[in-house]
């Protein structure tokens, strides 16, 4: 009797734990969906989020390209204007030295006509003893003032021996060409040229053989150089010119050859420092650079 009620208690226990166990598995699996759902909405919220920024990513990248073709297309039209401009400058210069040419003749041939005749006395002198009146004593010929008046002008502005550039003059062109550089594609050089022995060419054959060699120097540089590229007298022996919209390697090859064509003409050379435009130096700075480059490759050549 008391071994079944043992067993029966035993059995009972046995019963109870199966149920235990049987509903801890339901339970377990009954949350793994939960748990499931939960981190594949973790992942889609991730993926909406990565999405979300690949899209902004891809907004900003359009925004940054269209203002790039924008300012290309700024930078193209400048480029353009400057062309024109320059053009424009150099046909205007052209005309204006065909224009003081015709009338410097002009003046000349007037001159020496109304010095190689002999010039009859006008009523108003007959009638003064021969002496012409103050109205008439003021009056001038137009053609003959115009061109004294283009004389002074050049004068002025123009070294008389070379034609080049006077010193404050030319600083004033090579700035508005540093200027128009800046604007269109950055590329300014300056050449600070210096002849070679050019006081040894003075105490052997005289100032005139000297003075000969500043004037095919500057006409050799006129020749190997843009109409418009800046030419200036910028001491006794000493020209600076500035060329822009080309490499210093092509800038100098043309010094190589105006050296060359020098040497050909007059038996003397010119050595020169290149300096190239770094973004805002300024004409001093630039030219500072280019002085001493000169004086560097001075050195070198006499070491």
């Amino acid at each position: 009797m008391q071994a079944g009620r043992e067993a029966g208690r035993v059995a009972r226990g046995a019963h109870a734990h199966a149920e235990f166990s049987l509903k801890k598995r339901k339970g377990r699996k009954s949350g793994a969906p939960k748990k499931l759902e939960k981190r594949l909405g973790a992942l889609e919220a991730r993926q909406r989020d990565a999405d979300a920024k690949e899209r902004a990513a891809t907004e900003r990248l359009a925004v940054v390209e269209g203002r790039e073709r924008a300012s290309d297309a700024r930078d193209r039209a400048l480029t353009e204007r400057d062309s024109l401009a320059n053009e424009r400058d150099r046909r205007a210069a052209e005309r204006d030295a065909l224009a003081n040419d015709r009338d410097r003749r002009a003046a000349e041939r007037e001159a020496v006509s109304s010095t190689a005749q002999v010039r009859r006395p006008s009523p108003g002198e007959e009638r003064n003893g021969g002496s012409a009146s103050p109205a008439e004593e003021g009056q001038e010929d137009p053609a003959l003032e115009r061109a004294r008046l283009e004389a002074q002008l050049q004068r002025a502005h123009l070294d008389g021996l070379t034609g080049a550039y006077r010193r404050e003059v030319g600083r004033l062109a090579l700035r508005n060409e540093i200027e128009r550089a800046r604007r269109s594609d950055g590329r300014f050089v300056i050449a600070f040229v210096d002849v070679d022995g050019l006081k040894g060419v003075n105490d052997r054959e005289g100032h005139a053989a000297g003075d000969k060699v500043l004037r095919t120097l500057a006409a050799t540089m006129r020749a190997n150089l843009r109409t418009y590229d800046p030419i200036v007298r910028y001491g006794g022996d000493e020209f600076v010119c500035g060329v822009a919209a080309i490499d210093p390697s092509e800038v100098l090859h043309r010094i190589g050859v105006i050296d060359q064509s020098l040497r050909q003409a007059t038996g003397v050379g010119i050595t020169a420092g290149l300096a190239a435009m770094e973004g805002n130096e300024s004409l001093e700075e630039l030219t500072e650079r280019a002085d001493a480059a000169l004086l560097e490759a001075k050195r070198s050549r006499n070491n």
